[in-house]
């Protein structure tokens, strides 16, 4: 059967490539759900079963968004513990998050989902690491919700065991058994992974973090997900308290702790590392352990200045990272572009040099991409990937007088997305979700945020 042709014209590209190839004035060819061909001028002539045009004058095209560590179920409790630190926020937080159940955490999953879509993501993640006794089936929630949008998506299936009792910081019944939570994992991976080149849906195995889970569960996680052959997240790095606590419960920092458990390589990618010497980014530049960036967290809970520029330059794979809406409330990926940029201006020297725009949309696309193990697929915008692309209204009043897109769309406003397509599929128009009703959205996620507060509150 003949494959079906959507031809995009007239519009600034930055593919993001190897080259960092642009166009100020070209197409791309999508057939199906790949790329076919995109270069400077017109499209080519007398292509055939072209279904629909799109004059794109006055837009830049970028590969999608790739969202690299977030906490969907958070969505329901933004706004609260604003004042405090990771430690601190999460003993606030944790007698709360441990009474979420399937229908809170799908309504957070749709309201996280949501926000990011409409705003270039196309691909999503979420790492989900909190599974009461009795709260249903949380993950097959979130993936439905993810799939129901139209979103490529990778879950991290996490995992606690180290509860208060054992001196960690999830009440004793939020925390699942190492075994539990082993063979929880092996299911969903078994369930509802896809290796395939076009796959909508990834599961990762992802324990939570060095305060929340045993070595044992670190260990065993790591021999799991390589039996399997997925991908590996976790947190790390993130606080000076986090390498307080590594020292004191095992005698070394966290790299050297997550290398002694399997937890350094190529199939892994942790979130935040803020905390790094020289010789933790030489482990992660030697081992290819991916990053995940999440500027907008990390000044909310005062964690400090990832060395991403540092990271960079020695070879780490490094992408951006909403981290959970009760850390980063606005919930959005393109305005941590504009973050990540900013705040790296503000650790290094020759800092107006740290991070340039087109690093900064490089870090959102094709480093997420390749913290997600999908660069060969997604990331960039070149023949034979798959189309994930994003349309960026250039030319309103917000950007009138910048005459580069690339600068306008990461030092500026937030741009207006007129198009995004996964897979060859539109799934926004003019900033709107087309599988998606975000008012019925806005108003489940409120009457579950109500709900949890509620039982929070009587427990």
């Amino acid at each position: 059967m003949a494959a079906s042709r959507i031809v995009i014209e007239n519009c600034a590209i930055a593919t993001v490539d190897a080259n960092d190839t642009e166009y100020a004035s070209g197409y791309i060819v999508v057939a199906d759900n790949k790329i076919e061909s995109l270069g400077a001028g017109k499209a080519p002539e007398n292509l055939e079963n072209v279904v629909r045009r799109i004059d794109a004058t006055g837009h830049l095209v970028t590969p999608g968004l790739v969202n690299t560590h977030h906490h969907f179920y958070q969505w329901i409790t933004r706004g609260l513990a604003t004042d405090h630190n990771l430690f601190n926020w999460l003993v606030a937080l944790y007698p709360t998050w441990a009474r979420i159940d399937e229908p809170m955490a799908r309504a957070a999953a749709q309201g996280s989902l949501a926000m990011m879509a409409r705003g270039g993501v196309t691909t999503a993640m979420d790492h989900h690491y909190v599974f009461p006794q009795g709260s249903g089936d949380l993950s097959g929630a979130i993936i439905g919700a993810a799939s129901d949008m139209g979103v490529r998506f990778t879950l991290a299936r996490g995992s606690m065991d180290r509860s208060e009792k054992d001196g960690g910081l999830p009440p004793d019944f939020a925390v699942e058994t190492l075994e539990g939570a082993l063979a929880a994992t092996a299911e969903t991976v078994k369930k509802h992974h896809d290796a395939s080149f076009d796959a909508m849906t990834q599961v990762a195995v992802a324990p939570c973090s060095p305060f929340s889970v045993s070595t044992e569960l670190l260990r065993q996680g790591a021999e799991l997900a390589r039996s399997l052959g997925v991908r590996m997240h976790t947190h790390g790095s993130e606080t000076v308290e986090e390498e307080k606590f590594c020292h004191e419960l095992f005698g070394m920092g966290p790299t050297d702790y997550f290398e002694s458990t399997g937890w350094l390589g190529e199939d892994v990618w942790m979130a935040h590392c803020v905390h790094m010497n020289d010789s933790d980014i030489a482990a992660f530049a030697r081992t290819k352990t991916g990053v995940a960036h999440c500027p907008s967290s990390n000044a909310r809970l005062a964690a400090g200045i990832a060395r991403v520029p540092d990271m960079l330059k020695a070879g780490v794979p490094v992408g951006l990272g909403v981290d959970g809406t009760a850390s980063n409330e606005s919930g959005e990926l393109h305005t941590e572009l504009r973050n990540a940029l900013l705040i790296n201006r503000l650790n290094t020297e020759h800092r107006e040099a740290a991070l340039n725009a087109r690093q900064a949309l490089r870090l959102g696309t094709f480093g997420g991409a390749q913290v997600l193990g999908r660069a060969a697929q997604i990331g960039s915008l070149e023949a034979g990937k798959l189309a994930d692309l994003v349309l960026w209204k250039m030319d309103t009043l917000a950007h009138s007088s910048i005459a580069d897109p690339v600068t306008a769309l990461v030092f500026g406003a937030a741009a207006p997305v007129s198009a995004s397509f996964v897979n060859g599929k539109q799934i926004v128009e003019n900033d709107r979700l087309l599988f998606a009703d975000e008012e019925a959205i806005a108003r489940d996620t409120r009457a579950e945020a109500q709900r949890l507060a509620r039982i929070a509150a009587g427990a």
